[in-house]
């Protein structure tokens, strides 16, 4: 039984191609979240198309009827946004956003 702050070490791989117009063949998304008093409660890292990436920061998160969005920093100092299908035992979680930050 996990304890209060432990990290959830499930990963969730999820189709890419119906939100961002890529073959589902070509990249997927896994997400490591952390959990506190309710699981999943915030991703730390994931994969993206075999690379992966460290959160940085949650620079915003709402919520849908069905889904919870988190928009993030990654450790390459680009922007992503995550989607996590809430309205199902574990749900996928799909790449909604990414914006390449020009670095000076």
């Amino acid at each position: 039984m996990e304890t209060h702050g432990e990290f959830l070490k499930q990963w969730f791989k999820a189709d890419l191609g119906k939100n961002t117009g890529h073959n589902s063949n070509d990249m997927n998304v896994a997400v490591e979240c952390y959990a506190g008093r309710k699981a999943e409660e915030r991703p730390v890292r994931f994969r993206l198309d075999g690379r992966e990436y460290l959160v940085e920061e949650v620079l915003d998160q709402w919520y849908g009827p069905e889904d919870v969005f988190f928009k993030i920093r990654g450790d390459d100092g680009n922007v992503y946004i995550l989607r996590h299908e809430t309205s199902v035992p574990d749900g996928e979680w799909d790449l909604v956003s990414f914006r390449e930050l020009k670095r000076s």
